[in-house]
């Protein structure tokens, strides 16, 4: 028997899914946006997957502070550079972090930059969080980059895998131009880096305000370093 022919969608019902969608735009572009990007290349494979538990945990956690967008972004390979959608499903973000892999190449911060002002002029970010631990581009750029993000009032929280010292020495310098924050971790303070990225989301949602109405570590840790 001959399956009856499939119900054409009428003008209506075209325009009622555009409207959807453009409500779900519209819902995502007024919620307080934070970009969290990761350096994938090879020198970070020995711990990568604690760092990436740490890093589902982070999204995750910012379901439970407020209503963030949140853009997945990383490098890898050979000049491969992904950023994802805004997103606003803290799962989601999680299951698409779980699909990263690394690969070897060398730092992109300067072009990540770049992108996050991009995105930053098109509709505000609170904050570009970042964390890597290698540096193979001018400490000079990067700062200057980074200086240009605190004129755009673009705060950097940059997260240090490792004790590189040349590594500290720019990611501090960066945080410090951009009045943003940097803090370092390691295989063995990797929860560290989990309850610093809960502050930061929290930042990210409420301002200053929520970070002084906090009573944790690592939520004052960031109260000290950023202005004011």
């Amino acid at each position: 028997m001959a399956k009856p022919p499939a119900r054409l969608s009428s003008s209506q019902d075209i325009d009622q899914f555009l409207q959807q969608s453009r409500n779900i735009s519209e819902f995502v572009a007024r919620q307080p946006r934070l970009l969290f990007a990761i350096d994938a290349t090879a020198s970070r494979q020995p711990t990568w997957d604690r760092a990436t538990a740490v890093q589902q945990e982070m999204f995750l956690a910012t379901g439970k502070v407020a209503s963030l967008a949140v853009q997945l972004a990383y490098y890898r390979g050979f000049q491969e550079f992904f950023a994802s959608p805004w997103l606003t499903d803290s799962q989601q973000l999680a299951q698409l972090m779980a699909t990263v892999q690394c690969q070897g190449g060398h730092t992109q911060i300067a072009r990540l930059i770049r992108h996050a002002q991009s995105e930053h002029k098109k509709a505000e970010l609170r904050a570009l969080v970042f964390i890597g631990d290698a540096v193979e581009e001018s400490p000079d750029t990067l700062s200057d980059l980074a200086g240009q993000c605190g004129l755009l009032k673009l705060p950097l929280f940059l997260f240090q895998e490792g004790r590189d010292p040349t590594v500290e020495t720019t990611f501090r310098h960066m945080a410090k131009l951009s009045a943003g924050a940097y803090a370092r971790f390691d295989s063995s303070s990797a929860h560290a880096l989990a309850a610093l990225l809960g502050a930061v989301a929290r930042y990210a949602a409420g301002g200053r305000a929520a970070l002084e109405n906090s009573t944790g570590d690592s939520d004052r840790l960031l109260l000290q370093q950023l202005k004011p």
